[in-house]
């Protein structure tokens, strides 16, 4: 129960560098945390970078701004908000009551720079690590670091940092952050489906899948960093097995993903589909799925695992990862060294346990699936208590 109210005057600015059509776990969480903010009748709009071809489809604002692909992070944006004039004055419009960046970035420091200007509360969520993306971008690690200690100046002017999960903390300690963090828990768009083992049943079906045939499913962006070599070196040890592999998602390294599995002998296994953007559509692969595959030591606290879950389909994670952490292994997922030999061993293992899988994932969507309804609503009570305190302790507020 909602102890104070936001006024309805005051608009919640939700700020972002990645939103549809550009699909990660953080463009979901603003786009669902946005949606459910809209159904309880609060204030909201998302401000991210413009993207070409897209048409707006949310039933609350989305002001985008000015922006150039980037090359090496397609399918990116390089936000320039400061150019777009028209944009500002669309924004100088909107009574901002508290500002939230999920990236520190262009969307986040414009964020900031509202957040100081009209005195109000700034919250920034803590997503990624950073350090490895800036390593490999470029190639330079004294670059990387002084963009890392860039990046924790962003969040040490937060009134709030908030971590999707507590494993998250050792991370962003780890990059230099000295101040208080709060969790906030990602939501889940697809938990609470009724029916679920017919529609596990069905979505096999409606996606030309024999019932009998085992599917493993990996979604998310396909770069290194993701352990995704891991998936298909570990995939080409048993391909002597039956079973199907679906690889949903885009990124750097997925030409050079295809030519491994080619190379393997595996492509009459494996099938690449790109992004898909049509959650309904997603939903039917993540229910079809016996397993799904993520054994990445990059991700903080991945949604996909969550989503996963709420189609009653466990995990394979890295034990030790951030992302394994809110597993217990051969009870609500399943855990593996950090090796393609350790994946492809727990594999085998369990196909030939068919009630272990089944039963794991029952577990899985009855502990880590939250819907993302029941997540707003922290969102909004904790909105609320740092507005209410915007003139008598607030960062800005003073």
């Amino acid at each position: 129960m909602n102890v104070i109210k936001i006024e309805k005057s005051q608009t919640i600015g939700i700020f972002n560098d990645s939103f549809p059509p550009i699909m990660d776990g953080v463009a979901v969480a603003v786009e669902n945390s946005a949606y459910w903010l809209y159904r309880m009748n609060q204030p909201v709009c998302v401000v991210t970078p413009w993207v070409p071809n897209y048409v707006i489809e949310e039933p609350y604002p989305v002001y985008r701004y000015s922006s150039l692909p980037l090359i090496l992070r397609r399918p990116y944006r390089f936000g320039l908000p400061e150019v777009d004039l028209a944009f500002q004055n669309r924004l100088d419009r909107i009574s901002f009551g508290l500002v939230h960046a999920h990236c520190p970035f262009s969307s986040g420091h414009l964020a900031l720079r509202i957040a100081k200007e009209r005195k109000i509360p700034f919250v920034a969520t803590f997503h990624s690590k950073y350090r490895d993306d800036f390593e490999r971008s470029f190639m330079n690690k004294k670059v990387a670091n002084l963009m890392l200690k860039e990046v924790m100046k962003f969040y040490e002017k937060a009134d709030e940092v908030w971590i999707p999960q507590a494993a998250v903390e050792e991370t962003i300690r780890e990059y230099g952050f000295k101040g208080k963090t709060v969790v906030i828990e990602n939501g889940n768009d697809f938990a609470g489906q009724p029916d679920l083992d017919k529609f596990k049943i069905s979505s096999k079906h409606d996606l030309d899948i024999s019932l009998n045939t085992p599917v493993f499913l990996f979604v998310g962006q396909h770069i290194w960093e993701k352990n995704t070599k891991t998936i298909i070196d570990g995939l080409s040890l048993i391909q002597n097995m039956d079973f199907r592999m679906f690889f949903i998602g885009t990124g750097y390294a997925e030409y050079e993903m295809k030519q491994m599995v080619e190379e393997s002998g595996l492509k009459d296994k494996v099938r690449f589909l790109g992004v898909i953007h049509e959650r309904d559509i997603l939903k039917k692969y993540y229910a079809a799925a016996d397993l799904f595959l993520f054994p990445s030591i990059y991700d903080n606290a991945p949604l996909v695992v969550r989503e996963a879950a709420a189609m009653q389909t466990p995990a394979i994670l890295v034990k030790g990862s951030t992302a394994a952490e809110i597993v217990q292994d051969n009870v609500n997922g399943f855990l593996i060294d950090n090796s393609p030999e350790s994946l492809s061993q727990k594999i085998k293992s369990l196909l030939i346990k068919p009630e272990l899988i089944k039963q794991t994932g029952k577990n899985a969507a009855g502990t880590i699936a939250r819907s993302w309804e029941d997540i707003t609503a922290e969102i909004y009570d904790r909105y609320a208590y740092l507005m209410s305190k915007k003139f008598h302790g607030s960062r800005y507020g003073k």
